[in-house]
This record gives C-alpha cells, structure tokens and sequence, in this order.
C-alpha cells in the first residue's frame, strides 16, 4: 500500500493533486491524518483523511508520499508515525517522495544521502548529503526510489512522476493527455 502522510498546515495542491493522479491511475493510496482524520490545509481547505494516524500500522508500506507547506511539514517531522513508516520504507527499498518543504523531512533523517533531490528554496541546508542542484530550476528529482518536487507549481509533474514510477511512462503520458485535452 503507498500512503500519503497529512497534517494541518499542509499545502493542499501538493497532495490533492497527486493523489488524484495516482488514484485515476489505479494505484491504492490510503492518506492518514497526523492528529486525526480532519486535515486542514494552510490556506483553510478541510480534508478528511481515511484514516488518522493512531490506525496506522504498516510495518512494509510500498510507499510513503509527504506533501509539503507549512506548518505542515514541520507536523509530518514531529511525528513519530511518519519517522517509523519512512523507516519501514527506507529498510525495503520502498518509494519515498517529497514536495516542497517536506524534503526536509526526508534529509534530517539521511534518507537523500547519495541521491539526487530538489525542494522549495531555501530549504537546501536540510537535504544532508544529496547531491542538490538549482532548486530554482529543478522542479521534479526522480532517482531510483526516491521522488522530490519544488513546490506547488510542481504538483502536476510531481504526481505524474510518481505514476511513472508505479505504473510506467506510458500510463503517466495517458493521464498528462487526458488532462490537458490532447
């Protein structure tokens, strides 16, 4: 199961609008709220997530998403729920992804070391040992099993790169035409 992480403060765009791409793709993609089931996000957007975190038990996810915006990332970092499911993921290999602020996550924690990554400007200093480019320039960072996106106009590219990586090129080329009317 891929689960996508919310908290308050979250910046809807960065998860709704992958999760919508990934679900038109038909991948399973369980959201959890970190403090409950109603997320809302920083710009006042309520969302009810499937399920709040205390129901969170998966000790093999296939993948774990973390939206980005604040206060919420700093939510997603306290948690001990997202510390221990991005653990379980990073033991099996499992893809982990990030937008926006969120990538922060993933470095305090040494999960971009040796990877190629990208985040929203001025949250360089916290991707410890990626191999970080012009994060003005970089939108979307796919590398092996990891996936990192610049922010919120990066949301689109962001999901399709995820169902790239779950379902192939071909699958993500379907949903970008069908979405733009091509």
């Amino acid at each position: 199961m891929i689960y996508m992480f919310l908290a308050n403060g979250m910046e809807e765009v960065e998860a709704l609008t992958p999760l919508d791409l990934l679900r038109r793709a038909g991948v399973a993609v369980t959201t959890v709220g970190i403090g409950g089931e109603e997320i809302t996000g920083s710009h006042g957007i309520t969302i009810r997530a499937d399920m709040p975190d205390t129901l969170y038990r998966d000790g093999a996810p296939d993948g774990i998403i973390l939206p980005g915006g604040m206060p919420g990332t700093k939510h997603l970092d306290a948690s001990p729920i997202v510390d221990a499911a991005l653990k379980a993921a990073a033991r099996r290999g499992a893809l982990i992804a990030a937008i926006c602020a969120a990538p922060m996550v993933l470095g305090k924690r040494g999960l971009l070391k040796g990877y190629k990554a990208t985040c929203y400007p001025g949250f360089e200093q916290y991707l410890d040992g990626a191999d970080v480019g012009d994060v003005r320039a970089t939108r979307v960072v796919s590398d092996r099993d990891r996936i990192t996106a610049a922010g919120m106009g990066a949301a689109f590219a962001f999901g399709l790169a995820l169902v790239t990586k779950l379902c192939g090129k071909e699958k993500a080329d379907e949903l970008a035409a069908g979405t733009i009317g091509n």
